[in-house]
């Protein structure tokens, strides 16, 4: 039951294989399984999306698109270079050239080309649509105003002129060519000759609109400068009075200007400053030598030297002499040990050269804080003569920065007045020149064959949307398609045995030989005989009336499979179950208890569904006893079975007097066990039709006296989770499983669902070599 519990039993296609690791061949397989299994939804589809895009075609009319080249015009000429920087014009980049397109898409221009070209009277642009969405809306709107007894009313000015602009900008079309500085101007209209015209219109309204904006813009410039001089000027000799006024207030005298030189206390301030920071980098360094050379007097280490240390000849002749004594000290003090009188004496001696080292040390600090006190003094001195001159240059540096920024304002207004002049002087003489950036490189002409609908993009589109959403839907129905269609599928997701397929069973009209057989040898009971009726009698008969059809073959494979199983383990007793009612199972039973018995062995037929006796009321409807009244000793096993005298079939039917609450405790007792003990001496096999899984419990009482299971699964119907849970719920009954019969196939769509040779199997040609038929 683990096995079980691992089948996933998504999709059809091979779930045992991880898509990770999945072969080319088994991917292009299980593609074209996924076709074969859903093809009439994807032809159907595919064949929708093509006959939409024919009734297109037919139903649009064809539409002529014309063509003009305009350029916008980056390299100026020589004489308009002056214009270009008055009115700030630049070189366009690709944000400028899509803001001309966008101006060629506007309102305005569309406006332009409506008005001059009197589009307003042309029926295509005021009229009603034409192709099938026109004919759809007006065959909507008519009757809208037949009711109202009224016609359509006419349309104003404004509509009219608001429609045709509509109609215009659905039209046009407008895109850069490629990474150039051309614009593509296209239109489409039903008329050739027009769109050209409209075309070459859009152009030119461009071209005057730039005209026009251009002139607007140099007249508005143009005034504005005009008043904006005058007022530069008022400003700039007002700005010189008072550079004059605040030099006579503060006796100010300009010696050369800020630049020229400046005045001597600034020069003297620099100086200070920079002597200054000389005497403080003197005074740091005196103070970091002092601070070293009184560190390493801390020191016991007498080798510790300094700058001055270094080049003094009495240190440097005492620490070669220390060196000396240290390697005399440790080659004795190694040889004769410490307390040696030569070793004593060493260390006597060291210590004297350390102190003679540390005091010639004390003479060099003594030097160095004699330096940092003379250096300290001189930071000292010149730190306050520059606050000093700070302090008289500083009423002077403010009076100077109240005159600087006079000057600079005065300055400005100059500087900006006479830039303001030049570019007043240049508009005013280029204000009248007709130039605009733009030029029609290439004129529209009348096309000469139409530009839509294409036949071939639209079958192509219309072709590759039906077989997208064609997928998309076969898709989706294969995805919440869960149910058994495959013995793939069986074996895989149920990890058993699917014994066969059966096709969906049809009533077949046996010979006439047979049918005298037939009513001849009626099961009868040891009694008074009570015949079946031939309509019921035809359906659970199948496997006789129509002994060389695939249904009859499937159910000798399951006879195969029994016998195999018997030369391994017993399997006389077998049971028939499936997941929920309505599946054939009891139909499968008797099929297959008929087709057994047919062959010559004793077999007998048990009606085990004491819930619902399907066998029962089809077989022998009118009887009084059966296998309740055996087991509860009322009356012998002989007296309440049925024998079908054409194949010699046993039938035990039940009868059922009320409604049984405890069935499952009547096929658990003793008693029915000992039934079937004494019908497996008796009989070569025993057949048992029991309740399905779903609604009760019986069949799993019974695992004592079944041998083996078959289970029947409705082909295309019982869903594969219902089925797993079913099993995975009673082990017992999967332990014991023979295997599973899918029952009530559809051959034709069959076909699609196994693969190149299964399906083939159940193919009218494959059994008509053998004499077959379905």
């Amino acid at each position: 039951m683990d096995k079980l519990s691992q089948g996933d039993g998504r999709g059809q296609f091979d779930q045992h294989n991880q898509f990770n690791s999945i072969s080319t061949k088994e991917l292009v397989d299980q593609l074209i399984g996924f076709v074969r299994r859903q093809y009439p939804i994807i032809v159907l589809i595919f064949a929708c999306a093509i006959a939409l895009s024919l009734v297109y075609l037919f139903t649009t009319p064809k539409q002529y698109a014309a063509h003009a080249m305009l350029l916008i015009d980056t390299t100026k000429s020589r004489v308009l270079q002056q214009q270009q920087q008055v009115i700030g014009d630049l070189p366009l980049d690709a944000a400028q050239v899509e803001t001309q397109i966008e101006i060629l898409k506007s309102e305005g221009i569309g406006l332009a080309v409506v008005k001059e070209m009197k589009l307003t009277e042309n029926p295509e642009f005021v009229g009603s649509q034409t192709g099938l969405i026109g004919a759809v809306f007006g065959f909507i709107s008519k009757p809208f105003w037949s009711d109202m007894g009224t016609s359509q009313p006419a349309a104003s000015e404004t509509a009219l002129t608001r429609r045709a602009l509509s109609r215009f900008q659905v039209h046009r079309d407008i895109k850069r060519v490629s990474r150039t500085y051309v614009l593509d101007i296209s239109y489409t209209s039903l008329n050739a000759g027009t769109a050209a015209t409209i075309a070459n219109g859009i152009a030119e309204a461009y071209i005057v609109d730039q005209l026009d904006s251009k002139f607007q813009a140099s007249r508005r410039a143009s005034n504005w400068l005009q008043e904006r001089i005058g007022e530069l000027r008022l400003q700039a000799m007002n700005a010189d009075r008072a550079v004059l006024e605040f030099k006579e207030q503060k006796n100010i005298v300009d010696m050369g200007g800020r630049n020229g030189g400046g005045l001597l206390s600034d020069q003297r301030v620099v100086d200070l400053n920079s002597q200054l920071a000389n005497a403080r980098a003197a005074t740091a360094e005196a103070k970091a030598r002092l601070d070293r050379i009184q560190f390493v007097m801390t020191q016991e280490i007498p080798d510790a030297a300094v700058a001055d240390s270094l080049s003094n000849g009495i240190i440097s002749q005492l620490r070669t002499q220390y060196l000396d004594y240290d390697r005399r000290y440790n080659l004795y003090a190694a040889r004769y040990g410490p307390t040696h009188l030569a070793v004593v004496n060493l260390q006597t001696q060291m210590a004297q050269l350390r102190r003679s080292m540390a005091d010639e040390l004390g003479r060099i600090a003594e030097s160095y804080k004699s330096n940092y006190e003379i250096s300290k003094a001189r930071e000292d001195s010149l730190e306050k003569s520059l606050s000093q001159q700070i302090s008289g240059a500083q009423v002077t540096n403010r009076e100077r920065l109240g005159l600087d920024e006079l000057e600079s304002r005065a300055k400005v207004y100059h500087s900006i007045h006479d830039s303001f002049l030049q570019r007043y002087m240049e508009i005013t003489q280029q204000q009248s020149l007709p130039v605009t950036e733009a030029r029609v490189i290439s004129s529209a002409t009348a096309p000469g064959g139409s530009s839509s609908p294409q036949v071939s993009r639209v079958l192509i589109i219309a072709g590759s949307l039906g077989l997208l959403l064609s997928f998309a839907v076969a898709a989706f129905r294969e995805s919440i398609d869960r149910v058994f269609r495959t013995t793939r599928q069986v074996e895989t997701i149920l990890k058993t045995n699917c014994l066969a397929v059966l096709p969906i069973a049809k009533r077949v009209i046996a010979p006439a030989s047979a049918s005298r057989g037939a009513k001849e040898s009626s099961p009868k009971r040891v009694g008074p005989a009570k015949e079946l009726s031939p309509d019921i009698q035809g359906l659970f008969r199948q496997v006789i009336n129509d002994p060389l059809s695939s249904f009859a073959e499937g159910f000798r494979a399951v006879k195969v499979a029994a016998d195999i199983s018997g030369s391994i383990k017993q399997n006389k007793v077998i049971g028939i179950t499936s997941s929920l009612p309505h599946e054939g199972k009891s139909t499968v039973a008797c099929n297959f208890a008929e087709l057994i018995a047919h062959g010559g062995n004793k077999v007998i037929l048990i009606d085990g569904d004491l819930r619902n006796p399907t066998l029962s009321r089809r077989l022998v409807s009118k009887a009084d006893v059966g296998l309740l009244q055996v087991i509860s000793g009322k009356v012998e096993l002989r007296d309440a079975i049925y024998t079908d005298e054409l194949t010699g079939l046993a039938f035990l039917p039940a009868v059922i007097e009320s409604r049984l609450a405890h069935s499952s405790e009547i096929l658990a007792s003793d008693a029915f066990r000992q039934m079937i003990e004494g019908l497996r001496k008796t009989y070569d096999y025993v057949i048992i039709d029991f309740p399905p899984l779903a609604p009760v419990v019986d069949v799993r009482a019974t695992i004592n006296v079944v041998d083996s299971y078959v289970f029947v699964i409705e082909w295309g119907r019982t869903r594969l989770n219902m089925v797993q849970r079913q099993l995975g719920t009673a082990p017992e009954i999967f332990d014991r499983l023979l295997g599973v019969v899918l029952n009530k196939a559809n051959v034709k769509v069959l076909d699609r669902y196994e693969d190149y040779y299964g399906s083939y199997y159940y193919k009218k040609n494959y059994y008509a070599r053998y004499g077959y038929t379905h």
